[in-house]
């Protein structure tokens, strides 16, 4: 063996080590965390954004459906049609597709957003916690949803009822 040879391979050997701690360091990030950062088959969901003492917030958004509910980042809100009386139906699976949007503290209304129809519920579901209503609605995220204004879920038919985003008013609406 060449002199080169010898003196290369201590390099490769530190450039082979180096791509197999990325790739591992790679793979701990996609792999997610616990529930709230699991999307099933769905896709991520939206990481909690409050303080422990800090409320939610909804605000309005002009998008393509008309003026729409969205949390303080701008990512869609939704309601679920199967919902009674102020209380969530999604649970389960059906939590992990549409995560509940949650508030540690009372939810706060953004500009155009009526600050009496805001609410909360507490979930009775594994992870509990207190979730945001408007109008009486429980308000979810859906996993599908990749960007602040994304609408991929409108009229989605999942779970035994319909999804619609949550006009300015507290009503979903309706793109059929």
């Amino acid at each position: 063996m060449s002199s080169i040879s010898k003196a290369a391979r201590p390099a490769r050997l530190g450039w082979l080590v180096a791509a197999l701690a990325a790739l591992a360091l790679l793979a701990a990030a996609c792999s997610g965390g616990g529930a709230s950062s699991s999307g099933g088959g769905y896709g991520a969901a939206p990481t909690p954004t409050t303080s422990s003492s800090a409320g939610a917030v909804v605000d309005l958004r002009a998008s393509k459906l008309g003026r729409i509910l969205v949390d303080g980042q701008g990512r869609t809100l939704y309601l679920f049609e199967a919902d009674k009386a102020g209380k969530s139906a999604c649970n389960g699976p059906c939590a992990s597709a549409w995560p509940p949007y949650l508030s540690a503290g009372a939810p706060k209304a953004g500009m155009g957003v009526t600050a009496g129809l805001l609410g909360t519920s507490v979930r009775v579901d594994d992870g509990g916690g207190t979730q945001v209503t408007y109008h009486g609605h429980p308000l979810y995220y859906y996993a599908g949803d990749r960007e602040p204004g994304d609408t991929t879920g409108q009229g989605l038919d999942q779970f035994g009822a319909k999804w619609d985003v949550v006009s300015a008013a507290g009503n979903g609406i309706d793109s059929d």
